[in-house]
């Protein structure tokens, strides 16, 4: 029995309890059956089927998470157990690989010639036991279930405070998620910034800031011959700013100009067709922008360079800045769109009382009011700029040159993240911890841009509020 046939079997038990609980109130109301001698409920008759709902819902909810965060360290270790005294006293490490053979064996992901006796059986006890924890688990869900919601049903009275109780309930959930949220950003931002102090330890900041190099491909062995690692990040974030400038100028003109278009120029006939469209654009996978760029993209601005007499690289940054502001465009023109039609219709009808052209209306009056929304949806199409990955991966190429020259292989930050934690280097090493390094200041660029735009949001409301 699956998680999925428990939420199922649960949600059909709340929905049974539900109108259980509602059927009861009305009862108790007088509301049904025809009779006016009952007493007047505090809440709404809906107020009591949903508390008992919750409490049909929400235990079984808890105990599926801890099944869920505990069932396979449980169920491995018990397994474990099981294996010969010879596999007992492993090594951490060598305990770690044959964890991981046991779990692929149980997923199905092992060749059946790869099996060895001993993996096998302990696979099969490890199946055989999580079936029979998957029964009591179901077990156990239901009488808890039944439990609770009898609890919940038995408690109806007309004075009861149904909507207090269940305003409670959803209070503490809300505050459930939003501290669940706010651990996990602080969990990211730590995580990023202890890997970032130990690959500061062995590589100094003032290298990593101002180095003008980056090369961090470094040596497996002490035996092996490499290289010893240039990890200069200048070059990186030159061509990560180059790419997402390309970008946001190809978006942030043509996206803004759609959006007025759209909001004061355009018909409804037109408007309903054409916004589709345009955000038909945020829907595409960014392989196929890829692929766009790197198979049309790329070979119309080398030709044409060729035209000129230009020398222009098959992976170039143009072009890759050119297909991501294709991509970006829905961005600012939707959020843009949706702002200046929420502008008051009373600032329109004034500007035109005072004589100004529908053009003189639009860059005087309505622009300004909107321009928080608008900066936004700028930093927004920025960020998504900032972070794209595969486009620059199969437009720009993965050189780290320091250039300024559009006509030339550039890489950014997100890519070489990607390229740094591929390969067999150990995690520990220079090379895999500089994607931390260079993940905490992709962060620190993104912190800026947040504060500007909030200092720009913030100038602006308080100019037209």
């Amino acid at each position: 029995m699956s998680i999925g046939l428990f939420l199922l079997v649960l949600l059909v038990l709340s929905s049974v309890a539900f109108m259980q609980g509602k059927r009861k109130a009305l009862a108790l109301s007088g509301l049904h059956g025809g009779r006016c001698r009952k007493k007047k409920l505090h809440s709404l008759p809906g107020y009591y089927g949903l508390l008992t709902a919750l409490w049909c819902l929400l235990p079984a909810l808890a105990i599926i998470g801890i099944w869920s965060a505990c069932s396979g360290t449980i169920l491995t270790t018990l397994t474990l157990q099981t294996l010969p005294p010879s596999m007992q006293g492993l090594p951490p490490d060598q305990r770690n690989l044959l964890v991981n053979d046991l779990h692929n064996l149980v997923a199905g992901h092992v060749a059946p010639r790869d099996i060895k006796p001993f993996l096998q059986q302990a696979a099969d006890r490890y199946l055989e036991m999580q079936h029979i924890a998957q029964l009591l688990l179901g077990a156990v869900l239901i009488t808890v279930t039944l439990f609770s919601g009898a609890m919940a049903y038995r408690r109806i009275r007309p004075e009861m405070r149904a909507r207090n109780h269940v305003e409670r309930i959803i209070r503490y959930g809300l505050i459930l998620c939003s501290t669940v949220a706010v651990l996990t950003t602080i969990g990211i931002v730590l995580s990023v910034l202890f890997e970032s102090l130990r690959f500061f330890r062995q590589i100094p900041l003032t290298d990593f800031l101002f180095g003008l190099k980056w090369s961090p491909q470094m040596a497996l062995r002490a035996d092996q011959a490499g290289s010893s690692g240039s990890f200069g990040a200048v070059p990186v974030l030159a061509g990560t700013f180059m790419i997402s400038g390309i970008a946001l100028a190809v978006a942030v003109p043509i996206g803004l100009m759609s959006a007025i278009y759209l909001s004061e120029y355009a018909g409804k006939r037109v408007r309903d067709w054409a916004k589709p469209i345009m955000e038909i654009l945020a829907g595409i996978p960014t392989v196929v922008y890829g692929f766009f760029a790197a198979l049309v993209v790329a070979p119309c601005i080398r030709d044409a360079g060729s035209l000129l007499g230009l020398n222009v690289s098959s992976e170039s940054g143009l072009a890759a800045g050119l297909v991501m502001g294709m991509m970006i465009i829905p961005f600012v023109s939707s959020l843009s769109d949706d702002v200046i039609n929420a502008v008051p219709q009373t600032l329109r009808d004034a500007s035109y009382g005072l004589g100004a052209t529908k053009s003189e209306t639009i860059t005087r009056v309505i622009i300004p009011a909107a321009l928080p929304g608008i900066v936004g949806s700028i930093l927004l199409a920025a960020s998504r700029a900032i972070g794209e990955t595969m486009i620059v991966v199969m437009a720009a190429g993965l050189s780290a040159n320091l250039t300024a020259n559009p006509l030339r292989s550039v890489t950014t930050v997100t890519v070489q993240i990607v390229t740094l934690l591929v390969g067999d280097q150990k995690f520990d090493s220079p090379k895999t911890l500089a994607a931390f390094a260079l993940g905490l200041m992709l962060f620190v660029i993104t912190l800026i841009l947040n504060v500007i735009a909030l200092y720009v949001v913030r100038r602006y409301r308080e100019q037209y509020e």
